[in-house]
C-alpha cells in the first residue's frame, strides 16, 4: 500500500494581539482537517500572536497570556491530527520566533527560528534571539523538517535539516507583498529545492497589518522545483494537500495552480485590503474623505468603496473660490457613480473669518503659501469634525510622490488616519485609475464598470489654492519626478545615477532636497499600505535633521 500523508494548510489571516480570536482561527482549521483526515494542520509563522507584532511580543505579560492560550488550544485539539502553529516562545531570558506542534494535547516539538531578518520592515534581531540549527520534528512515521521564513532564503538550515533526517520541507511564513515578489519567493525556493532533493511546502498568511499586507499564494514545488499547486494570492482559505512516498521519497500530488494577477491588480488589491483590514482590526467601521475632483481623491473614494462598501463611505466636496466647475461636476459624477454619500461644505466663510482674525497680525504683508495653506487646514479642521461628530475615520489622499517631496499641507491635506495611496507614485495612480475602469472582482465592493470620470484621468494636476495653479508650476512633470524618486528612494541610488539616467542635475538636486526637508511631515504622517521595498516608514528611515546633500 503506497503511504500517503495529507495536511491541511491555514492560509489565514490572524490579528497582532488577538490571542483569542486567532486560537479560534486555528481551532477551525483543525477542525476541517480534521474531518478531512489529515495527518497534520498547519499554520503560519507567529499565527497566534499576529505578524508584524514588533515590541509586543517583549512584554512579558504577553509571553505568558500567549502560552496560557497554546496550552489550552493544545488540549482542545489532543484527539486527532497534529497541529503546527508559529509563535513567540520565551525560554529563561531569551526570546524565540518559534513553529510549535501540538498533538496528543501537548506541545511535542518546536523548531526555533535560526536567521533573523534585520532588514526592510524586520527588526528581529533587536527581539529575538537566534535559535540554534536543529533537526526535523516527526508526525506519525514521518519527519518533516521546518525553516521559518527567512531560514528558507538561506542555505543552512535546509540543508542541516535534510542532512539529519528531513523527507520534506514545511515552510510557514509571515511574508508580506510588494511588488514583484511571488517571483523573488519561488526561486529561492526553488533553490532549495535543488540543493536538498526535498519537496517544498511554502505556507504564507493572509490580511493587513498596519502598513503591511500579506499575500498568501501558498505554494508547493516537487524535486526539481517543479510546481505542484498554488493557493490564490490574498485569499484566506483552508486547502488540503496530499503527499505520496514512493521508491525516490515523498512527492506532492498534482493540484490546483491559481494563477497570479498582474501588478497593477496586486497593488490595488493590496490598497483594498490594506484597507479593509485597518478598519475591522481598529474597530472603525465607516470612512470620510475631502473629494476634490482630482485624481488622488478619486481612486482613494474607489479603493475605500471597494474596501467597505458604499454605504460605509462620505465623500465631502469643499470648494473654495479656487475651485473649478469641472472640478465640482467630477466630483459630484464620481461619488454618485459609486454610490456614496456626497457632502457639500464651502469654506469660503470660514476663509474669511480666519483672514479678519489674522489680518491684525498679518498687516502689511503680502499673501503667499500661508494662505494657500490656511485652505488646505480649513478643510482638514472640517473633516476632523465630521470625523469626530459621526465616528468616521478620515483616510488622507497623498500619492508617494507628493509624500516624497513635502507637496502637502501638514495638519491640513495630510490630515486623516490612513492614507491607501501613500506608496504609489503620481503616474501609476492614474495606471490605476484606468485599469479599476477596465476591470472588476469579486472582491471589490464597489460598482462594475468606469466609475472614476475620464475628465478626472486627463485633466492637469492642480491643488486648486490659487488662480490658474498647476502641480507643474512647483514640480518637475510627474512621470520626471517619479522617475528620480525611484532612483533616489526606491533604489536608494545617487545624483550620478540620475544624471547618468538622463535627468538634469539641478533638476535632480532639487528633489533631492525636498526629499530630506520632508522629512519630518513623513514622521508624522498617516499609514498607508506598502507596495514597494522602498515605502515610507520601517522601510526607509532617516533623521528629521539631516544637513548632508548628495555631493556628486
Amino acid at each position: 500500500m503506497t503511504d500517503r500523508f495529507r495536511i491541511t494548510l491555514g492560509q489565514l489571516n490572524p490579528t497582532v494581539g488577538d490571542l483569542a480570536g486567532n486560537a479560534a482561527l486555528a481551532r477551525d482549521a483543525w477542525q476541517q482537517g480534521k474531518a478531512a483526515g489529515a495527518d497534520l494542520v498547519a499554520l503560519p509563522e507567529m499565527f497566534i500572536s499576529g505578524y508584524n507584532a514588533q515590541d509586543l511580543v517583549m512584554k512579558r505579560a504577553f509571553q505568558l497570556d500567549v502560552m496560557t492560550h497554546l496550552e489550552a488550544l493544545a488540549a482542545d485539539c489532543a484527539d486527532g491530527p497534529a497541529l503546527a502553529i508559529g509563535a513567540p516562545w520565551a525560554e529563561g531570558a531569551e526570546l524565540f520566533n518559534a513553529y510549535l506542534i501540538l498533538k496528543n494535547g501537548k506541545i511535542a516539538s518546536r523548531t526555533l527560528k535560526h536567521n533573523l531578518p534585520n532588514e526592510t520592515v524586520f527588526d528581529e534581531v533587536r527581539i529575538f534571539d537566534s535559535g540554534p540549527l536543529g533537526g526535523p520534528y516527526s508526525v506519525g512515521n514521518t519527519r518533516i523538517g521546518s525553516p521559518i521564513c527567512e531560514d528558507a532564503w538561506h542555505p543552512d538550515v535546509a540543508e542541516t535539516l535534510a542532512e539529519t533526517g528531513a523527507e520534506f520541507l514545511l515552510v510557514p511564513n509571515g511574508s508580506p507583498y510588494y511588488r514583484d515578489k511571488m517571483e523573488t519567493r519561488l526561486n529561492m525556493m526553488v533553490a532549495r529545492v535543488i540543493e536538498t532533493g526535498l519537496p517544498l511546502i511554502y505556507l504564507n498568511m493572509t490580511g493587513g497589518q498596519d502598513d503591511q499586507v500579506f499575500d498568501g499564494a501558498s505554494f508547493a514545488l516537487n524535486p526539481g522545483g517543479k510546481l505542484a499547486m498554488r493557493l490564490p494570492a490574498f485569499d484566506s482559505t483552508i486547502a488540503h494537500v496530499d503527499l505520496e512516498r514512493g521508491p525516490e521519497g515523498w512527492r506532492v500530488l498534482q493540484g490546483d495552480i491559481a494563477p497570479q494577477p498582474d501588478d497593477l491588480e496586486q497593488d490595488y488589491r493590496v490598497m483594498v485590503q490594506g484597507l479593509r483590514d485597518y478598519m475591522k482590526k481598529t474597530g472603525f467601521k465607516k470612512v470620510l474623505l475631502g473629494l476634490s475632483g482630482g485624481i488622488d481623491s478619486a481612486i482613494v473614494a474607489t479603493i475605500a468603496t471597494d474596501a467597505l462598501g458604499p454605504d460605509n463611505v462620505r465623500c465631502v466636496m469643499l470648494p473654495s473660490e479656487y475651485t473649478s466647475q469641472s472640478s465640482l461636476d467630477d466630483a459630484e459624477t464620481l461619488a454618485r457613480t459609486l454610490g456614496c454619500q456626497y457632502d457639500y461644505v464651502p469654506i469660503s466663510a470660514g476663509r474669511q473669518a480666519i483672514a479678519e482674525t489674522l489680518a491684525p497680525l498679518f498687516k502689511g504683508t503680502t499673501p503667499d503659501l500661508t494662505e494657500e495653506n490656511i485652505q488646505s487646514r480649513l478643510r482638514g479642521l472640517l473633516l476632523m469634525a465630521l470625523s469626530n461628530k459621526f465616528g468616521e475615520m478620515l483616510l488622507t489622499t497623498g500619492n508617494k510622490s507628493e509624500v516624497a517631496v513635502g507637496y502637502a499641507t501638514i495638519y491640513g491635506d495630510m490630515a486623516g488616519g490612513y492614507n491607501p495611496i501613500k506608496d504609489m507614485y503620481k503616474t501609476r495612480v492614474f495606471d490605476s485609475c484606468r485599469w479599476r475602469n477596465e476591470h472588476h472582482r469579486d472582491w471589490m465592493m464597489g460598482p462594475e464598470g468606469a466609475v472614476i470620470p475620464g475628465n478626472i484621468i486627463t485633466k492637469p494636476p492642480s491643488a486648486e489654492l490659487r488662480d490658474d495653479q498647476k502641480d507643474s508650476d512647483s514640480l518637475p512633470d510627474y512621470p520626471v519626478l517619479d522617475a528620480i524618486l525611484t532612483i533616489l528612494v526606491d533604489d536608494d541610488g545617487s545624483i550620478a545615477d540620475c544624471v547618468a539616467a538622463g535627468f538634469d542635475r539641478d533638476v535632480a538636486k532639487k528633489v533631492e532636497h525636498l526629499i530630506y526637508i520632508s522629512e519630518y511631515k513623513r514622521f508624522q504622517s498617516a499609514p498607508g499600505p506598502r507596495l514597494t521595498k522602498g515605502a515610507f516608514w520601517l522601510d526607509r528611515r532617516y533623521p528629521i535633521v539631516n544637513r548632508w546633500r548628495d555631493p556628486s
